[in-house]
């Protein structure tokens, strides 16, 4: 199936009367990743749900959700979580679910020594608000159900799980994959913001072309000569006639990625140093007249978004996040077209309640929510 992204969170900072903040899913043949999950993210999944029953073939499920991929700290990004997990606990969820987030190289050396936190550290550092959580009937044994909460420092790839029953910390050799996950894998980009921070990186596998049943059925091949050549084994028919695994293959899927940068300054490093990807999925909190807002506060503008989409090799980009201030979008597209003109870069504005899929071929749809189901 690729990849299906729902975004249903669009506004930076705070809701306002068109735009709830961030939060959004990440659907792949695996299960579902929740990226970020800001004030009331659990009445909007609930509502994305719906919709998926009334105007879709498919459905979101609830118990398919296997991770939450923290981008930081802010509010309007985390203050959902703790209801939400609740709210699994009351649905007597008993499958694990792992949640991950970046912080500094300080922290997670304090949190190996078993000292205090560093001083100066930011109130919105996730590790403070993890522990609030915890008192708050965040883990496993309060929930009645595996949580994992890891944290990394995402520049040295270096990892640490918080066991909040047992008031330990264990240190990890690499970032957990979601249990059960096998043909996709999720990677943090280091980005650049205020707190510690990353992007998330979503990439599949790629799979085999589709076996040609129709021509092992002329042939008229047994079941054993059919299953070598699904496997990719070449069969020799009793004339002698070679057959090729290859000949009956298509063409295989290539990898597909998708990229959900977070709050972040333009150009960020983690981002930029990929070769490739198919959609960007990045913050566009100000217009380039508020260019040093940006810089202040490290994070983006249009035209910026749309650089760092060109140094990223991204094949679509989506702008998203966007300030109290911005109320269209148009603007916003135009300051970035100016920036692709001489490029390939699909490019296009998120609204609460769209999904972009990327299909095993490599498509891209942006789907526009409207009140009766989505348009292209």
């Amino acid at each position: 199936m690729g990849f299906d992204i729902h975004i249903l969170g669009t506004s930076s900072a705070r809701p306002t009367g068109l735009r709830q903040v961030s939060g959004s899913l990440v659907v792949c043949d695996d299960g579902v990743a929740i990226v970020d999950a800001g004030e009331g993210f659990q009445s909007r999944f609930a509502v994305q749900r719906r919709r998926m029953k009334q105007f879709s073939d498919s459905q979101i499920k609830v118990g398919r959700v296997d991770v939450l991929c923290l981008t930081h700290g802010h509010l309007d990004h985390t203050w959902g979580v703790l209801p939400w997990l609740h709210t699994l606990s009351l649905d007597k969820r008993d499958k694990p679910l792992l949640i991950i987030g970046p912080t500094s190289g300080e922290v997670l050396d304090s949190l190996l020594s078993n000292s205090k936190l560093p001083e100066g550290i930011s109130n919105s550092d996730l590790i403070i608000q993890w522990r609030s959580w915890h008192q708050l009937g965040g883990t496993s044994k309060q929930l009645g159900f595996p949580v994992r909460w890891v944290l990394g420092d995402i520049e040295n790839d270096r990892w640490v799980e918080l066991m909040p029953d047992s008031n330990s910390v264990l240190e990890l050799e690499k970032m957990p994959q979601p249990k059960g996950w096998s043909e996709n894998k999720i990677k943090p980009l280091a980005t650049n913001h205020t707190v510690p921070s990353c992007g998330w990186h979503f990439s599949s596998k790629g799979k085999k072309g589709k076996f040609d049943r129709l021509r092992a059925a002329e042939l008229k091949l047994t079941e054993t000569q059919r299953a070598g050549l699904a496997k990719g084994e070449d069969q020799t028919l009793a004339d002698g006639k070679m057959l090729s695994a290859s000949e009956f293959r298509g063409p295989d899927s290539g990898v597909l990625s998708v990229v959900l940068s977070g709050d972040t300054s333009e150009m960020s490093k983690g981002i930029t140093s990929m070769e490739n990807c198919n959609v960007l999925v990045h913050e566009s909190t100000f217009l380039e007249e508020w260019s040093e807002h940006a810089k202040n506060y490290l994070h983006s503008t249009a035209s910026g978004a749309a650089r760092t989409a060109l140094s990223s090799g991204a094949k679509h980009l989506v702008l998203t996040h966007f300030g109290a201030r911005i109320k269209g979008t148009e603007d916003m597209l135009f300051q970035a077209k100016q920036q692709l003109v001489d490029s390939q870069v699909a490019l296009s504005a998120a609204s609460d309640g769209d999904r972009i899929q990327v299909s095993d071929s490599g498509k891209i749809t942006h789907h526009y929510w409207g009140e009766e189901g989505w348009f292209n």
